[in-house]
């Protein structure tokens, strides 16, 4: 099979499975894996040259954490720093130490045990970042709370490495973590410095789309291989990441992420079919036994350590929760880390296939986890319950005053912040539910009632006042999100008006039929004030007078 035809292969399968699994209301990259998987079975593995899937799949990895690092904001990071760090080390320490006692009484060597425990250690930062992207949680508080532990880990991982592959060429483990230590802080600082003036060149060149969309392609791609050379001794996740992060505060870096996101879903599709092709060389001698109880150990034990260590903490135990079933899979570092053992003869194939299965095993059910997380939560919120801490949430403050004939407002990001303006000119008093911590905490810093949360988790809803709120505006287009808020609102509160957001006119139909006051349908609505405009002014004479009035609303800040 040529590059070309194994290529067209992939995106085929890929499509076809990934559309199966959309029309079956399963996260699509199981459709990846699923395509991989049937190259594998059909005995098409012998001829597919998966490692050409490997390296075009490595760009896909590059873009994707080079966006996420593009929509950082350094501020969003130091807000999560500090419990980010305790958690992430926290579950490195506990899972290891399992993880090692597991193997052990299974009956693994004392260094095979140390290889397996440390692969078991370690949570895909692919995976959980494309799935949370995908759910729009990145910048929840949970999200930016799960990428902080993903990038402890990753250096962690890094980290032991480095060593490994030092002592592996002659080198002492302690020249290697002294090497490690002077190239991680000379990279960060190259790119620190960088974040300050390669914006200004963004800038310069911004008005051209094709010199700003290769630039972001080569910074990114130049960036991750810088850190990936031996040179500096990193990973392509790592100078990905930091590559988007020196660019997250350039005007310019909506365009560039916009741009490359269809090339980053491209290369990422390849990412899960080269996952799934190479699976199906893992189903060698594996022990049946050790395959379950490592699986079982990631899909149950590690979220509970997580979740443990963050009710401590003093999150919520929704928060907690949805930021511990992320960590139930295993990552790609674990396949480079016993790919190198393997390499040292401290693992055995079979050491390496079962490393792998789990590996394979937990992503496919673990995408559930994240991808059903609300609705998991919900059917054991009453349990989960007994484990939060009464006296000391991290989280926010909760208002002491009892609200009463007031407005709730759910979502105060762009159209919800110049509603929020609007009410509180007209003098209404009005409280504030917004999933996004920063938010939350500016309106607070404002003297704002503003509470952290889901607006359908019941106890958010009791502190914001629904059964005592006489307008609940809802600025969220999740459509499942509208519909839990309609039946209990129709349910706690019949009097209240309810004004919500809908993505489509057939949402928005529905919404109508099921009791809706008003529903706000953004691209309907501008686009019937468009045509009214159209209707009355056909020379388009105007348009002037209507940007001069948008303009003063915008000086406004309104």
């Amino acid at each position: 099979m040529t590059l070309f035809t194994g290529i067209v292969v992939a995106i085929i399968l890929a499509a076809v499975c990934g559309i199966v699994a959309h029309l079956l209301k399963q996260p699509t990259l199981l459709g990846f894996i699923v395509a991989g998987l049937l190259v594998g079975v059909f005995g098409g593995i012998a001829h597919f040259n998966v490692d050409v899937i490997d390296v075009l799949s490595s760009l896909g990895i590059a873009f994707l954490l080079f966006l996420v690092g593009l929509d950082m904001d350094f501020r969003d990071l130091r807000y999560v720093g500090a419990h980010a760090l305790i958690v992430g080390i926290g579950q490195v320490l506990v899972t290891f130490g399992i993880g090692f006692l597991i193997s052990h009484l299974l009956g693994f060597s004392t260094i095979a045990s140390f290889y397996i425990a440390t692969a078991l250690t370690f949570s895909s930062t692919i995976i959980v970042i494309k799935l949370l992207s995908e759910k729009k949680d990145l910048k929840s508080l949970y999200g930016r709370i799960v990428v902080g532990v993903l990038l402890i880990q990753d250096f962690v991982a890094m980290f032991l490495i480095l060593i490994l592959s030092g002592s592996a060429n002659g080198g002492s483990i302690g020249l290697a973590i002294l090497f490690s230590l002077i190239k991680g802080l000379a990279f960060g600082a190259v790119l620190l410095i960088a974040s300050r003036y390669v914006p200004k060149f963004l800038d310069y060149i911004g008005h051209s789309q094709e010199l700003l969309y290769l630039f972001g392609i080569a910074w990114a791609l130049g960036i991750a291989a810088l850190a990936a050379s031996p040179v500096v001794g990193l990973s392509l996740e790592v100078g990905g990441l930091l590559a988007g992060l020196a660019l997250a505060n350039s005007s310019e870096h909506f365009q560039i992420s916009s741009r490359l996101r269809p090339l980053r879903d491209f290369f990422v599709m390849l990412f899960f079919f080269g996952l799934g092709a190479k699976l199906v060389i893992s189903f060698g001698a594996i022990a049946l036994t050790p395959l379950i109880i490592f699986t079982l150990f990631i899909l149950i034990g590690n979220p509970l350590i997580v979740f443990i260590i963050m009710s401590v903490l003093g999150y919520r135990a929704r928060t907690s929760f949805l930021a511990s079933i992320t960590m139930a899979q295993i990552s790609e570092f674990s396949l480079i880390l016993v790919a190198l053992g393997s390499r040292l003869g401290s693992l055995t194939s079979a050491e390496v296939s079962l490393v792998t299965l789990v590996c394979v095993i937990t992503i496919f059910i673990s995408s559930y986890f994240i991808t059903y997380g609300d609705k998991i939560y919900r059917s054991i919120r009453p349990f989960l319950k007994l484990f939060e801490r009464r006296t000391a949430r991290k989280e926010e403050e909760l208002p002491q005053e009892k609200f009463t004939g007031h407005i709730i407002l759910i979502g105060a990001h762009r159209m919800g912040g110049t509603i929020l303006k609007a009410l509180e000119e007209a003098g209404d008093n009005v409280f504030t539910v917004d999933f996004d911590p920063t938010i939350v905490r500016l309106l607070k810093s404002r003297g704002k009632a503003a509470l952290y949360g889901d607006i359908i988790d019941p106890e958010i809803q009791e502190i914001a006042g629904f059964n005592e709120a006489r307008v609940v505006i809802s600025t969220v287009p999740d459509f499942r999100d509208s519909l839990a808020i309609l039946k209990t609102l129709r349910l706690s509160n019949p009097k209240v008006k309810i004004i919500l957001t809908a993505d489509s006119e057939r949402e928005g139909r529905k919404l109508y039929e099921l009791g809706a006051d008003y529903v706000l349908i953004p691209h309907f609505i501008g686009g019937v004030e468009l045509a009214h405009f159209i209707l009355n002014s056909h020379d388009f004479k105007g348009l002037s007078d209507l940007k001069r009035h948008d303009l003063e609303l915008l000086q406004r800040g309104v």
